[in-house]
């Protein structure tokens, strides 16, 4: 069983479970004498402890089953007024199953607690119809919920799992490790070639290791929260340092001068990278961007005007770029850590489009997450409609036809419905097998056992071995035995004969239809489908951004618009993302990086306010030559987008016709218009956005189905031509 379960971990959250479900539904049913208040305590332990998906270590899982406790109350009060009429029943099942599962867009927090939630208003909404028994009801479950919690901290706790937060501390130690090695090597020191390998393969690994899809559901930070948002920001910063260390290591001279600018720059940027780790461990103040804004200023001021040494204007170009990276990853790593900043700190105001504003903290935070997904291009919504209509129509046939316990139609449906037509078909065969064997064997025992120690000595026992043996051996071994457990939990409550095996079966069966109905006529295909959409979406919202955020250095509007719209696109196709990742793998999306695709989006998302921080807008109003570049190359980026996005949506991998050159071969080919202007401070403004969108038509070229450049290879591309 050790090989199945490490840790004993599914072993001892069957044995908490058992425990608080036998203390309540004994405690009730045998102590107090009542059959409502046992019935209650037992599935709110049943409810809370198996279907729900918490992230976190025991005293988070804790906390959460607590806050949890009003939504069952006004969930079970709701039900319990609506059990009387079928139609009223079915409308709130509707409602409230929309509400309850598309609050999950919230986040892995709000998402692990909807099948729970869900089944406190499916059993509530039931006949009988007995309003009087509400406060036996809510102390069954109350009991339940606050033993569990308790359980979850006392009795076996669980091994804290490696949270996103401790990846990205490695992560952001081994870069600040690279920086370092980097500035050391532009200075002149720090010869070696092997250690300078070492360097990159270890943070690569570190940066790699985050990857969302690699992370079980309950622990990706996906949620509205702004740790959360801290979080995301921190990824997308240290995987773009990462790319941009590897263009300034291609671009380093045999012999750097023993002052380089770009090396006394890339000192800070390692320094304030370490002060995020410690940020992030909680070890001290939350980190300060002074030192690195004061070093930026430096930097800038430093930078040559004259194109003299193209080496070297590559070199700055890309540490104050890199230095953008790091400002990012220490405003995103003190959201994570619960220090947002203030609106009016430049640093934070120029990077809101990362994490969000300070001001935005709490229900805005979410309502700006459910917004994004309020729209049928969205897979969460997608996936609530198909819940709550599914859910509603097994309420009125469970209501109409003459079914014994009919909240097993509605229990069976919320088992088997998937996201997709073909994952709910491979869950309905071991739902349905598992269930028949289950009744056939509880027949059996119906027939020949009639003494109910029997069942009360059972009960426990088939609480463990469903809890454990179910979940490790597969679904069809989870509902033989979750079959088993009604059986003996219903013959303690009223007689009982096979008629109750029976009465499970055909229930199972037509909540498996039901839900085989709506996974082929609601959003059948899943998300698959909806991945290839958005992203493509996605992809075209930033082709705009990128021209209007050149047109803003050219004395054009701020693209704030533009920026919101790409924002909501990115949120919808990274839910597409995490959704596509639990289900079956689709053989023809196979040949899709689908994380490299949605990186060069992000790459623009958060580079081009970072961009604009520094190289405010109308910056070049006044130099027509450089305008006419510009524009030239923010088409082209635009285009290449637009490339990308067409073949997504059509279904064909990504490819670029674009190839990548070296950042020396981009400046020489305007060398002409550098040394137009002389000695000027709008020399760096071009050579920087020459430099962005250089590097992001590098990404396009990156995700290209074949002849990709080796990561490193080529800083720039040949969007300045």
């Amino acid at each position: 069983m050790h090989h199945r379960d490490p840790g004993y971990v599914v072993l001892r959250r069957a044995a908490r479970l058992t425990l608080v479900a036998s203390a309540g539904f004994y405690g009730g049913r045998y102590g107090a004498g009542d059959p409502t208040l046992a019935t209650y305590a037992l599935f709110g332990a049943v409810s809370m402890g198996a279907f729900t998906q918490l992230p976190g270590p025991p005293g988070e899982r804790s906390r959460v089953l607590l806050l949890a406790l009003p939504a069952a109350w006004v969930l079970i009060s709701v039900g319990t007024m609506l059990a009387g009429n079928v139609w009223a029943a079915s409308g709130g099942m509707l409602v409230i199953g929309f509400t309850v599962a598309f609050a999950g867009t919230g986040g892995p927090r709000l998402a692990g607690l909807v099948g729970a939630l869900q089944l406190f208003y499916i059993l509530a909404s039931f006949p009988p119809y007995e309003p009087a028994t509400l406060p036996q009801r809510l102390i069954g479950v109350t009991l339940a919920v606050v033993l569990l919690a308790i359980a979850e901290v006392l009795l076996w706790p669980d091994p804290a799992p490696v949270s996103y937060r401790q990846r990205v501390v490695r992560a952001a130690d081994r870069v600040a490790a690279l920086l370092g090695g980097t500035a050391q090597l532009l200075s002149g020191t720090g010869r070696d070639p092997h250690e300078r390998t070492v360097w990159q393969e270890r943070a690569a690994e570190s940066v790699a290791a985050l990857r969302l899809a690699d992370f079980p559901a309950t622990e990706r930070p996906t949620g509205a929260a702004l740790r959360d948002r801290g979080l995301r920001g921190c990824e997308a910063a240290l995987r773009g340092t990462l790319v941009k260390v590897r263009r300034i290591l291609a671009a380093v001279p045999a012999q750097p001068p023993p002052v380089l600018p770009a090396a006394r720059l890339l000192r800070t940027c390692a320094d304030t990278t370490r002060a995020v780790v410690l940020t992030l461990r909680r070890e001290e103040p939350p980190v300060s961007l002074d030192r690195l804004t004061a070093a930026i200023g430096e930097s800038e001021r430093a930078f040559p005007a004259t194109s003299a040494d193209l080496r070297r204007l590559c070199l700055d170009a890309g540490a104050l770029s890199l230095a953008d990276q790091v400002s990012i990853l220490a405003v995103s790593g003190r959201a994570a850590a619960g220090f947002p900043g203030s609106d009016e700190d430049p640093a934070v105001a120029a990077y809101q489009g990362v994490i969000g504003s300070a001001r935005h903290r709490g229900w805005r935070l979410y309502w700006q997450q459910f917004r994004a997904h309020l729209t049928f291009r969205s897979a969460l919504l997608q996936t609530a409609l198909r819940l709550a209509v599914a859910l509603a129509f097994a309420r009125v046939i469970a209501g109409v036809l003459p079914l014994q316990h009919g909240f097993w139609v509605l229990l069976a449906t919320l088992t088997v419905l998937r996201t997709s037509a073909v994952d709910t078909r491979t869950a309905l065969r071991p739902a349905v097998l598992g269930t028949i064997a289950g009744a056939l064997i509880s027949a059996v025992l119906m027939i020949f056992v009639n003494l109910s120690i029997v069942y009360v000595v059972a009960l426990p026992v088939t609480m463990v071995l469903a809890f454990t043996v179910g979940r490790l051996l597969g679904p069809s071994w989870a509902q033989a035995l979750f079959t088993l457990l009604l059986t003996f939990v219903f013959a303690q409550l009223a007689p009982a004969g096979p008629q109750l095996a029976e009465a499970r079966l055909v229930n199972v069966l037509v909540g498996a239809a039901v839900g085989i109905l709506a996974g082929v006529l609601v959003w059948p295909r899943g998300a698959r489908h909806d991945l290839r959409k958005n992203t493509a979406g996605y992809l075209r919202a930033i082709g705009p951004l990128v021209e209007q955020a050149v047109e803003a250095t050219l004395g054009g509007p701020r693209p704030d618009g533009v920026l919101v719209l790409a924002t909501r696109a990115a949120s919808l196709a990274d839910a597409s993302y995490a959704q596509y990742h639990s289900e079956r793998h689709d053989p023809r999306s196979g040949g899709v990086d689908w994380q490299a695709v949605l990186a060069v989006g992000h790459h623009a998302l958060h580079g081009i306010p970072a961009a604009l921080h520094r190289n405010p807008p109308g910056c070049l109003a006044d130099w027509p030559e450089a305008a006419a570049h510009l524009r030239g190359s923010a088409v082209r980026v635009r285009s290449a987008y637009d490339e990308i996005a067409d073949q997504i949506a059509h279904g064909d991998a990504p490819r670029s016709a674009l190839i990548s050159t070296s950042c020396v071969d981009e400046l020489d080919h305007i060398r002409p218009l550098l040394d137009e202007r002389g000695a000027s401070q709008q020399i760096r403004h071009l050579v920087e956005l020459n430099f962005l969108l250089a590097n992001l038509v590098d990404h396009i070229t990156q995700v290209s189905s074949s002849d990709r450049p080796v990561p490193g290879r080529g800083s720039s591309s040949e969007v300045a031509r």
